[in-house]
Parts: structure tokens; sequence; C-alpha cells
């Protein structure tokens, strides 16, 4: 496994600073988001398809190891732009990008079609689609996520524990989905705090790398931390590097 960070970790940086913070802190490879308000933008990889290729390949101490399309379903030109990462992630040798669900409420098989056109759309690029777990979508329930996996080709799983815990009387079980994860997000959390600091929460970081070889996971566990008012954020970033690594 390999262990990396988001950089929406360092907000309102430029790339290339934000490459730069995460290898003093040790880390080669880096999560990249891409949304309108990330650091690379929408619309810069629309319009600069190349100079984001260029950008992306600056370091050479931190590799792209996976990328987040930070966009809504609904989204103008949704499906243009996420052939476009695609294009990008095979351009900087990225095999899984990450994309939201639809919001609950959504017809099951019109969020079905969704999700395979973008498995059609991914799959000459040698991408591999990881649908995040997040409340108040569709894969807000480990069930629901499972049928989708089910029933959609190729389709894998971004797996973010805390919103399996987050304001909930008691963990969820997300063990049944472990064989379709093809990336993990982590941060510390609580019931009552979806980001704490680390080892302040109930997130069991060594059982869930015991779980994921069990599954002969082999991928990226990204560190994907905000910045909280009064916390070192470059600190919890070091603190949950040194957690994960130990437990490999």
């Amino acid at each position: 496994m390999i262990v990396t960070a988001s950089t929406s970790c360092i907000p309102d940086t430029p790339l290339g600073e934000i490459f730069d913070k995460l290898a003093d802190l040790e880390y080669t490879n880096a999560e990249i988001v891409i949304g309108e308000n990330s650091v690379v933008s929408l619309s810069a990889l629309d319009s600069h398809f190349d100079s984001v290729v260029k950008v992306c390949r600056m370091s050479r101490h931190v590799t792209p190891a996976a990328f987040y399309f930070d966009a809504a379903p609904g989204y103008p030109d949704y499906a243009k732009l996420f052939s476009t990462v695609c294009q990008l992630a095979k351009a900087v040798k990225v095999v899984t990008v990450t994309v939201h669900a639809s919001p609950n409420g959504t017809p099951f098989n019109e969020e079905i079609d969704r999700l395979r056109d973008l498995a059609r759309l991914a799959l000459p690029h040698g991408v591999v689609v990881g649908l995040a777990t997040e409340a108040d979508t569709m894969t807000d329930t480990p069930e629901t996520l499972a049928s989708f996996c089910n029933n959609v080709k190729g389709l894998c799983i971004t797996l973010d524990p805390s919103h399996y815990i987050y304001k909930l009387p008691k963990p969820k079980d997300y063990e049944n989905i472990l064989p379709s994860v093809a990336m993990v997000r982590l941060r510390d959390t609580t019931a009552a705090l979806f980001q704490c600091r680390v080892g302040q929460g109930i997130v069991d970081f060594g059982r869930l790398i015991t779980l994921l070889y069990k599954t002969n996971y082999r991928g990226v566990l990204c560190v994907d931390i905000k910045t909280l008012p009064g916390v070192d954020t470059l600190s919890e970033l070091r603190k949950m590097r040194f957690l994960l690594e130990s437990s490999l």
C-alpha cells in the first residue's frame, strides 16, 4: 500500500508548492483534486490541458497517485470533463479517478446508467472509476454501494470511513465492500466530529489495513485532512503518515 496525501490538505497554494511541502513531510505521492475551486481548476483542465499535464509532472519528489474529480454529477459538461480527467490520468500514469455519487433521491436505475457511462469513458484510458462513499448521497449505505458495483462492470469504490462514523449512533459495517475498494481516503473521526486531531478519534486504522491486506489490496491510503482552527495541519499530516506507515 502507498501512503499519500491529498492536495486539498494544503488549500490556496499552487500545486508546485504543495508538492514541495509534502516532500518536506516525506510524502512521495499525492492525490490531486480537480474541481472549480481546487488546485487544478476545471476551466484550466478544459482550456490548458498540456499545461496541466506539465504541472502534474513538475515535481521530482512527489508523484501523482490518484485524481479526485470534484464536480457534482449535474455539473455542466460533466461527461466531457470527466473524459478529459481520464486523458490526464493516462498522460501522468494515474489509474484511479474518484467521482461523487448522485444525491439521495436519485432513481437507482438512473444512477446505474450514469455510472456505466463513466466506466465506458474511463476504459480506453486504462482508468478505474472509484465511487466515493459520502453521507447524504446514494453511497451512504454500504449495501447500495455493493449493488452499484454488482451492476456496473469495472466500477470500484473510494472508501472514506469517516462518512460511516460521523453523526451515527454506531459506525456502519463496511467490511463486505472492501474487495471492491480501489482507493481509501482517511482522517481521524468521532461521532461528533467529522475530523479531529490524529489519535483522538475512533477510526481503527490498524484493523482497516489488516482487513485490506486480506483482500489483497495494494492501492492508495490517502490522508485527507482539512485546516482546523488552532491545529497545525502540517504536523497532523506528519502524524498521519507515521501512523499509517507504522501499520503497514
